[in-house]
C-alpha cells in the first residue's frame, strides 16, 4: 500500500523507520521529511501546514493510508480534510483532538469521570487567576490552555514568578494558546509517559517511557520539547501500567464515545507518580517526541498493521510484541535552544556514529545541502541506542554522541539518571 506520513522531526523519522519495515508497504512518502528520512522514504516538499496541498497530493498519488504525526495538524483538523477527500488516515478527528488542544477540557473531563489529577481552575483574565494561584501555595503550575510546542507550562516558585507567568500568558507570550489558562497545584513525584492505541471502542496498550524536559543536566533550565528519553521506565511497574489503562485510558475513550465522538488514534498519557498514586499531568493525541524514538525500536510487531487496525475498528484482533531490551535516546540540539539559535552549521561524523553497534540515529532538524547534512532546527538529532540494560544502552548512545558535532551544539549528559539510581 502507498502510505503518506506527515511531518519532519525526530518522531517522524522514527515512525518512517518503523513503518518502512512493514510487509504491507509498497511506497512511503513523507511530507516534508528531513535529511535522515530521505534515506528511507521519498520526501515531498509540501509543508505540514499546507492541508490543501497534502490533500491534493494524497488524492493525485492514490495514497491508501495517511499517518498524521504531530499535534498541530491533528488539532487543526488535517484528519478531517483527508478523510473528506476519501483518504483513510490515522486520527483523531479535529473534534476529538481537543484532548490535546485544550488543557482545560481535559481537566474538566477528569473531574467529571473521577480521573485523578491536580486541583485546578480555569481563567480568562489575570485578576482572578493571581489570587487563586497564591491560594494553592508555591510552587504552582501555570499552563496555557492551547498548544505551545511543548513549552506552554511554567512552574512558578513564588508569587512574583506566578504573577509574571500569568501576565506573560495573557499578554500573548504563547500566542493564542494563552487566551485561557489553567492554574493548578504542583504535584510532587516522578513523571512518566504511557501510550495506547484506540479505535474508538477497543484500546491496546503500547508501552511506557520517561523523558527529560529541562534543557540542562540535573533537570535545570527552561522546559523544552524533550532532551532525551528511555523505555521501559522502571517507575511504570506492570501494576501501574494496569492502573494507567483501567483508571485513565479506558474511561477517557468511553467519555468521548458518550459525547458521540469516536477517539481513534494514539493516546499519550502523562502521569505523575505521587506518594498517593498516579495522577494525570496531561493528555496528548499522538506519539511523543522523543518518546517515539525509544518506543518504536522496542516494538517487534508490525506498526503499520496496528495503526490500520486502529483506523478500521479492529484493535481487538491485534496483539503487540515488545522487546525486553532497553532503548535510550539523547537529543543533540542547537546552541540557544529552546530560544533563538543559528542554522546551517555542517554536522560532522554522522556516518561513523551510525556504524556503532546498537545505535540508530534519527534526524529531527536537518537538511541535505551541497556542503553536507546541516542543522536547521532547535532539536537536531536523536541518538538512539538499544541494549540489555540502561547502563549498557546509555554508554552506547553517548559513545555515538561523542563522535558527532557542529558549531554550538549541546546535549544533556545525564539521560537515564533516574533509572540508573534504582
Amino acid at each position: 500500500m502507498k502510505l503518506l506520513l506527515v511531518g519532519s522531526g525526530g518522531r517522524e523519522h522514527a515512525l518512517a523507520w518503523a513503518l518502512a519495515k512493514s510487509p504491507l508497504l509498497t511506497k512511503l512518502y513523507v511530507a516534508p521529511g528531513n535529511a535522515g528520512i530521505a534515506g528511507i522514504a521519498q520526501c515531498v516538499a509540501i509543508p505540514a501546514t499546507d492541508f490543501a496541498g497534502l490533500r491534493d497530493f494524497a488524492v493525485k498519488t492514490g495514497i491508501d493510508f495517511a499517518v498524521i504525526a504531530a499535534d498541530a495538524q491533528l488539532v487543526g483538523g488535517l484528519w478531517d480534510v483527508l478523510e473528506a477527500a476519501g483518504i483513510k488516515a490515522l486520527g483523531p478527528s479535529k473534534a476529538a483532538a481537543v484532548l490535546e488542544g485544550s488543557k482545560g477540557f481535559v481537566k474538566d473531563l477528569c473531574m467529571e469521570k473521577g480521573i485523578p489529577t491536580a486541583a485546578y481552575k480555569r481563567f480568562r483574565e489575570a485578576a482572578s487567576a493571581k489570587p487563586y494561584a497564591a491560594s494553592l501555595g508555591f510552587p504552582v503550575v501555570i499552563k496555557a490552555d492551547g498548544l505551545a510546542a511543548g513549552k506552554g507550562v511554567i512552574i512558578a516558585a513564588d508569587k512574583t514568578e506566578s504573577d509574571k507567568a500569568i501576565d506573560f500568558m495573557f499578554e500573548g507570550g504563547f500566542g493564542d494558546s494563552g487566551h485561557e489558562i489553567v492554574v493548578e497545584e504542583f504535584m510532587e513525584g516522578e513523571e512518566a509517559s504511557f501510550f495506547a492505541l484506540s479505535d474508538g471502542v477497543n484500546v491496546v496498550a503500547l508501552a511506557g517511557a520517561q523523558d527529560h524536559k529541562r534543557a540542562f543536566d540535573g533537570d535545570k533550565g527552561p522546559n523544552t520539547g524533550g532532551m532525551g528519553a528511555y523505555s521501559p521506565a522502571p517507575v511504570l511497574t506492570p501494576a501501574l501500567e494496569k492502573i494507567a489503562m483501567e483508571q485513565f485510558i479506558k474511561p477517557t475513550v468511553a467519555a468521548f464515545a458518550e459525547r458521540g465522538l469516536s477517539y481513534m488514534g494514539v493516546l499519550y498519557l502523562g502521569l505523575m507518580i505521587t506518594k498517593n498514586g498516579p495522577r494525570l499531568v496531561e493528555y496528548n493525541c499522538r506519539f511523543g517526541d522523543p518518546e517515539a524514538q525509544v518506543l518504536l525500536p522496542r516494538l517487534k510487531s508490525d506498526l503499520l498493521a496496528a495503526l490500520l487496525a486502529a483506523r478500521s475498528g479492529t484493535l481487538d484482533k491485534i496483539k503487540l510484541d515488545w522487546s525486553g531490551d532497553v532503548a535510550l535516546t539523547v537529543v543533540m540540539a542547537s546552541g540557544g535552544y529552546p530560544g533563538t539559535y543559528e542554522k546551517g552549521h555542517i554536522i560532522s561524523r554522522l556516518e561513523d556514529a551510525a556504524r556503532l553497534p546498537g545505535v540508530t540515529i534519527f534526524h529531527a532538524g536537518t537538511e541535505n545541502r551541497d556542503s553536507g547534512v546541516v542543522a536547521v532546527g532547535g532539536r537536531v538529532l536523536d541518538i538512539t541506542a538499544t541494549g540489555k540494560d540502561v547502563a549498557e544502552t546509555r554508554a552506547r548512545a553517548y559513545a555515538a554522541v561523542a563522535l558527532i558535532g557542529w558549531k554550538d551544539c549541546f546535549f544533556r549528559r545525564d539521560i537515564g539518571w533516574r533509572a540508573l539510581q534504582r
